[in-house]
């Protein structure tokens, strides 16, 4: 893979990053630890994933020299499928996290409501 398409990758992840930062500034009642951790978590997951993906890419166009190349590196390739894949898992839980909070921050509380109601 060229450097010009990492950086390129990079840049996507930076912007990726950005989204998913501002998507957390939207949910209210999180703590600031909470969404530092959960942004470095997002950032890893998607260089992991892109890392792997890359190992995977240049290892699977050097199995063009026949079955000895795919036992010498099948193996190998196989480690960065799981990465890749562990990547995704990280990603889901972490969705699965947020999913939670949004429903928390946007139930209603009932007394706040009565509360509302008799201070109108």
């Amino acid at each position: 893979m060229s450097n010009k398409k990492v950086v390129l990758e990079f840049d996507d992840i930076k912007e990726k990053v950005k989204g998913f930062e501002d998507l957390l500034e939207s949910i209210v009642n999180i703590e600031g630890k909470k969404k530092q951790l959960w942004k470095e978590i997002y950032e890893n997951a998607f260089i992991d994933r892109m890392n792997a993906y890359m190992l995977f890419t240049d290892a699977y166009t050097s199995m063009g020299q026949g079955p000895a190349s795919h036992m010498q590196l099948g193996a190998q390739m196989s480690k960065y499928i799981e990465r890749m894949n562990k990547s995704n898992d990280q990603l889901i839980k972490l969705a699965e996290l947020i999913a939670k909070e949004e429903e928390k921050s946007s139930k209603i509380n009932p007394d706040d409501l009565f509360n509302e109601i008799q201070g109108s």
